[in-house]
């Protein structure tokens, strides 16, 4: 298996892990303490602590990310497209989509704003390259 491949599988288990870790542990705790009923949770109105909405945040950053680096993966291994490069690049991705999710994580100041958006540039960035890099591999061809 690719070393792309390996970041795609770090990067879906990473959202899982949000969503079981942030979002599940604590709706679970308060539905199973009796605070809180299954529909208490509507996904169309803020609930919970200032933390806890970071957390559903940054679990659906990751949700709206993880079909775009899939795509670029699944076209790179389609295309042959094997590279150190696309390998750096993605392991880039998930590094980054580590500290843009811990930085969400960790506050919703202007610091930790920075650090989000400076990291999600560098998985844009990231994903830009890689998709350049497939499509001249494909080209090559």
């Amino acid at each position: 298996m690719s070393i792309s491949v390996w970041a795609l599988l770090a990067f879906a288990t990473w959202t899982i892990t949000i969503l079981m870790l942030g979002v599940g542990v604590y709706r679970w705790s308060l539905i199973l303490a009796g605070k809180a009923e299954l529909k208490s949770f509507p996904g169309d109105e803020p609930h919970g602590s200032p933390l806890y909405r970071r957390v559903v945040r940054a679990h659906a950053n990751c949700v709206e990310n993880l079909p775009v680096f899939a795509a670029i993966v699944f076209a790179e291994q389609v295309a042959g497209a094997h590279s150190l490069t696309l390998d750096v690049l993605s392991a880039a991705v998930v590094a980054a989509r580590v500290v843009q999710t811990s930085a969400h994580l960790w506050s919703g100041s202007n610091a930790a704003i920075a650090v989000r958006f400076t990291f999600l540039c560098v998985q844009l960035a990231a994903f830009v390259c890689m998709g350049a890099l497939v499509v001249l591999h494909a080209a090559a061809r």
